[in-house]
Parts: C-alpha cells; sequence; structure tokens
C-alpha cells in the first residue's frame, strides 16, 4: 500500500496555531491534499487526546481510525529547553507512539515533570538524554525522532541552540535514534553531506499549525507497506519500504539563508562570512540560517549521494504557484478559485503536482498554471531564500506574490472565509 504520511502535524492546543484545527478539518484537508496518513499532534494535550479518544478508533495495528476511515497514527512533540556541556540547549523532539496505553503512560511521566495542559508543545527543563531514557522505560516501541533538526532555535543542529551531532546530543542514548526530521530549510541532499547522518533515515513532514494546502503535506514521506504500526516504524528504524520524501525547495524554508528580518537583510553564507556574522545595518548578530550550519558540519561535497539514500521530490505547494501567477496571496479568493477548480477535476493536489500529464493539465487550468506545474516538477521554479523566520517566496515569469502571507503561522479570519467561500 502506498502510503503519504504527514507525521508532525499540531492541534489548536498548540501555540500559534489555528483555532479551525479540528480533526474534521484536518482530515477533510489531508484528503485534498492527496494524504492517506497523518500524525494525530500534541497527543500530550489532556483536552487534545480526549478529542482524539472521541474521535478515532483502535483495532489492534496500532493505526488509528476516523468514523469515515481516514488513518493515524499517535504523534505529540516535546520541548527541552536545558542546559548541556555549558550551553544553553533548546531542542524539540517527535514522538509517535503504538496506542492510547502508550500515551498514558508517557504522559503519566511527564506529568512527574511539570504540566501539559499550557500548550500542545509542552517545555520541559530535563535532557534528551532523560527523555529518551524515559520512553524506552515504557515501550520500545516509542519513535524518538529530532524534529526539524536544522532550525536555528530549537533543532538539533541549530545554529543557535544546538548540537553537532546526534552523539552529542543524546549521549549513550543516541542508539536508540533512528530518524531525523530535515525540516523545511533543508532537504535530503544537504543532509548526505554529513556523513555521520548516513546511518539515520531522513524523514520529512510538514510541521503545519494549520490545515491549508500550503501547509498541510507540504513536506510528507512516502511508504509502501501494509499499513501497521509495527511496519510503518520497521520502515522508519530500516528504511525498507520507505520509499521517497515529498519537499519543498530548501530556499522556500524561512531559515534558509543567513538574515535580519527587523532590518530585511538576507545573505548567503558567503556574504554573511563577509560580515563576520554581523547585520550591516544595526550591527547586531544575525540568525545564522540552515546552509551555513550545513556548510560548517559537512565532510563531502554537494552532489553526493550516499549507497542506500531514500530518493526524494522538491516540489511547491500548488496555491503558491497559482498565487505567485496572479500576484495575490495563498488564501485570496482569486487563487483559491482557481485551486479548487483544479483540484475538482484531478482529486488531491498530489495527483496534479506528481502525476497528471501535461495535456490533462492543460485541459483544465490556465496554460500559465499548467507551465509552472510541469517546471515545478522539474525543479525549475526560482525561490527567493527564507532567512530568520521569512519564508521563501517562489518567482514565476517574474511574478510573485503582493503580499507573502505565508510569514504568518496562522490564518486570519478573512483568510478563512475567502476558501470557504469555494468550498
Amino acid at each position: 500500500m502506498k502510503l503519504f504520511a504527514d507525521l508532525q502535524i499540531h492541534s489548536r492546543f498548540s501555540r500559534a496555531t489555528s483555532n479551525a484545527l479540528t480533526l474534521p478539518n484536518i482530515e477533510k484537508w489531508a484528503r485534498i491534499k492527496g494524504l492517506n496518513l497523518l500524525g494525530t499532534g500534541d497527543f500530550t494535550h489532556p483536552k487534545w487526546l480526549a478529542e482524539l479518544k472521541e474521535y478515532l478508533a483502535e483495532d489492534g495495528s496500532g493505526i488509528l481510525t476516523s468514523k469515515t476511515g481516514f488513518k493515524f497514527v499517535l504523534q505529540g512533540e516535546i520541548s527541552n529547553i536545558y542546559t548541556q556541556d555549558g550551553k544553553g540547549r533548546r531542542i524539540h523532539t517527535l514522538l509517535l507512539a503504538k496506542d492510547f496505553d502508550t500515551v498514558r503512560q508517557i504522559n503519566e511521566k511527564l506529568l512527574k515533570k511539570g504540566r501539559l495542559d499550557y500548550d500542545g508543545r509542552p517545555i520541559f527543563g530535563f535532557t534528551c538524554i532523560e527523555l529518551v531514557e524515559m520512553m524506552r522505560d515504557i515501550s520500545d516501541d516509542i519513535e524518538i525522532t529530532p524534529a526539524h533538526c536544522w532550525t536555528p532555535w530549537y533543532g538539533i543542529f541549530g545554529s543557535m541552540s544546538g548540537f553537532d551531532s546526534v552523539e552529542e546530543c543524546f549521549k549513550d542514548q543516541a542508539k536508540h535514534i533512528y530518524s531525523i526530521e530535515t525540516g523545511l530549510s533543508s532537504d535530503p541532499a544537504m543532509n548526505w553531506r554529513l556523513s555521520k547522518l548516513d546511518r539515520y533515515t531522513l524523514l520529512s513532514s510538514s510541521d503545519a499549525h494549520s490545515f491549508w494546502p500550503w501547509r498541510l503535506g507540504r513536506e510528507c514521506n512516502v511508504f509502501d507497506i501494509d499499513l501497521t504500526y509495527d511496519n510503518l516504524i520497521k520502515a522508519i528504524r530500516t528504511k525498507k519500504g520507505f520509499t521517497e520524501t515529498v519537499e519543498v525547495d530548501p530556499n522556500y524554508g524561512k531559515y534558509h539563508y543567513d538574515g535580519h528580518r527587523n532590518c530585511n537583510v538576507s545573505m548567503s553564507p558567503e556574504e554573511s562570512k563577509k560580515h563576520n556574522g554581523i547585520c550591516p545595518k544595526c550591527r547586531q548578530p544575525m540568525t545564522i540560517g540552515v546552509l551555513n550550519r550545513v556548510e560548517q558540519l559537512a565532510d563531502r561535497p554537494e552532489g553526493f549521494v550516499p549507497k542506500d539514500a531514500v530518493p526524494f521530490k522538491s516540489l511547491i505547494p500548488l496555491s503558491e504557484l497559482i498565487a505567485a501567477l496572479n500576484g495575490n496571496s495563498v488564501s485570496s479568493q482569486k487563487t483559491m478559485k482557481e485551486f479548487y477548480n483544479i483540484i475538482n477535476q484531478f482529486g488531491n493536489e498530489f495527483n496534479i503536482l506528481i502525476s497528471a500529464n501535461e495535456s490533462e493539465l492543460k485541459k483544465y487550468a490556465d496554460e500559465k498554471i499548467a507551465d509552472a506545474i510541469m517546471k515545478n516538477r522539474e525543479g525549475k521554479i526560482r525561490i527567493i531564500p527564507g532567512y530568520d523566520g521569512v519564508y521563501g517566496v517562489p518567482v514565476i515569469d517574474g511574478m510573485q506574490n503582493k503580499k507573502n502571507l505565508m510569514q504568518q503561522e496562522t490564518p486570519e479570519t478573512k483568510q478563512q472565509k475567502g476558501l470557504h467561500e469555494f468550498l
């Protein structure tokens, strides 16, 4: 069974998320995107967990099923903020669990360390080493993955508070880490430049804070397995049955380049080096981005491909392509009317971005949009690189969004109204 799986999302109980993040909305838009397996997000939060138990049913396979047949896997995220080796660390970690009983045990352990009810991604002051020890005491089946591993502020390799290796972070517990999540600002090819990452499976997920199609599934994992929790974890840990990932161009991520958002300053690593990482406008340190950080740690040249590398596709969301062409935002009525017209013909966004042939696209879509979809598939869309929390912007035939609303994690009410008119 071919699965498009987004294994990291959030609920409305996490900070900076849409209030409209309900399970029916998430499921509905997952289908529109072309996903068929989702992480539940935020299983540590008591109110969200209660909704999960009401909405989803267990069948003994470790995979949960909604009342309309959509598949979910129990997933949460932990934020550990602590001091290790004389430096402050801020690390986000993704957890996958097999059943509600395992989640109960996880939450009971975490409640001994702090509160769970104030945020869907709770913060704790203990180390990642202790986190692994705690999870392993509960079950070997809990999957523990460093999330968005290159993000400057909260990634395991982040420039501001991270480590130089998995082993440095997890010490003797590193042997229980099988995967890392690459995040929007890096792709597998960038990670292949570090030989010490060869043993880890490179996962890609959206970390979505809303259900909109330019968020949910913007990155995902493709598996060819009979869907059970055990088979999913085996594929993650061994790469067998893990066929590819769907990525965005890393320039699209909001921490790809170095920069200083307040001063509208963005620089490549080469340019940043000339300024010693200091913003030329305000003379304050810039946020060092993912590309620079990869260059610091890489021991291989660009273009190196490990022998067991899992392939990937780079695709910009369809909404972004349409918005760039019409010069409006991704959430404008004009953009979403065109988006939904095409979806109605092809069923879901992945069918359009990955499978539909050019002649069929031109039957049902404006020729410029069809051409952009083909260029997207071929990796020919130019992206103005993201930096310091600012998303990258696609540019097609000289056009781009008049206002890049990708800067905000939470959609505004008017964005939601504009989209719902076409549902």
